[in-house]
């Protein structure tokens, strides 16, 4: 009796050592975090930032590795198919990826929610009405007008079908009564390019681009597509301030995600981690300088707000009969 008794006392004593001695090992390997997108953007931006001040506060090297392609969703296949250890993470475009969600279904190759820990939401970004400077328009009712005047003569760009950007010009045609001439384009550069050209009248585009485009005097900023003001673009007002409600906001939420099964106690260090780097005064204004909003909540916050995200979505598209 004294050996059962002694031996179960040893196993109860050495579980929690063995979860402690896993949080350690997950602490202190290197880290990665992978971007489903090409160098350069404001997720690639937010997630070099990240992985710097990480590496410092956690006594390791954190570096980023983009992988894009298919939307961001190579990206988001090699992480969810990665080792459930906290060595492996994702930054998420989780708007993209909710309203993928809906359009691609299982040709995704995953499920956001089902193969995915959510780790913490890093920030909100909203996107921007934008037309070129030398359209004679100042305000959202200024352009309204110019287009009802002559139906389907003014062309919006989008960055290709069921992009946030088309959706958000969907939205934007039925919340106002225009008839616009969508025009897709294999991104944000070349559809900003032709409108600067004036070759395109108007495009949805993420604050960090509104903000460097202003630089050049090229475009105007008619509205901002959230629910509030963006302090980078303070004389902007929101499309609801100048009496346009769309069906939602066009905020791109952004986060990082391991893969399914990565222990909560490996899941909870990194938030509180995360959540203590978008807290220093630095990172905080690296991030509102692009435009985002910094958001610091729990593990279980993110994960109640995706799901949120992806009901919302999958609303909106059924609203505007967008498909693949």
């Amino acid at each position: 009796m004294f050996t059962i008794s002694r031996r179960q006392l040893l196993v109860s004593a050495a579980a929690p050592l063995a979860a402690h001695a896993g949080l350690v090992q997950a602490q202190g390997k290197d880290t990665t975090i992978i971007v489903g997108y090409p160098p350069g953007g404001s997720l690639d931006a937010m997630a070099r930032v990240l992985a710097q001040r990480l590496g410092a506060r956690r006594g390791q090297t954190v570096i980023v590795d983009n992988k894009p392609g298919f939307s961001g969703n190579i990206g988001a296949q090699y992480v969810a198919k990665a080792a459930p250890d906290g060595g492996t993470l994702l930054m998420t475009a989780l708007t993209t990826y909710a309203i993928n969600q809906k359009l691609m279904g299982a040709s995704m190759g995953y499920d956001l929610l089902k193969d995915f820990q959510h780790v913490a939401i890093v920030g909100y970004l909203p996107n921007v009405l934008i037309v070129p400077a030398s359209l004679p328009v100042n305000s959202v009712q200024e352009f309204v007008r110019a287009a009802k005047a002559k139906p389907g003569s003014l062309s919006i760009a989008t960055t290709g079908n069921g992009s946030l950007e088309h959706i958000a010009g969907e939205m934007f045609k039925r919340a106002t009564g225009t008839d616009l001439l969508a025009v897709p384009y294999k991104g944000s550069t070349p559809g900003v390019t032709d409108l600067i050209g004036g070759q395109i009248q108007a495009m949805f585009v993420n604050t960090t681009t509104a903000i460097n485009n202003l630089k050049t005097k090229r475009i105007k900023a008619l509205a901002i597509a959230g629910p509030n003001r963006v302090a980078a673009l303070p004389g902007v007002p929101t499309l609801a301030e100048q009496g346009v409600k769309m069906s939602n906001d066009v905020v791109s939420i952004f986060g990082i995600a391991a893969p399914a099964g990565t222990p909560a106690a490996v899941v909870d260090k990194l938030n509180a981690d995360l959540n203590a780097v978008l807290r220093e005064p630095e990172v905080n204004a690296r991030f509102s300088g692009l435009g985002v909003d910094v958001a610091t909540e729990s593990a279980a916050h993110a994960r109640e707000r995706i799901a949120r995200e992806v009901a919302v979505w999958d609303k909106v598209i059924r609203e505007t009969g967008i498909s693949l």
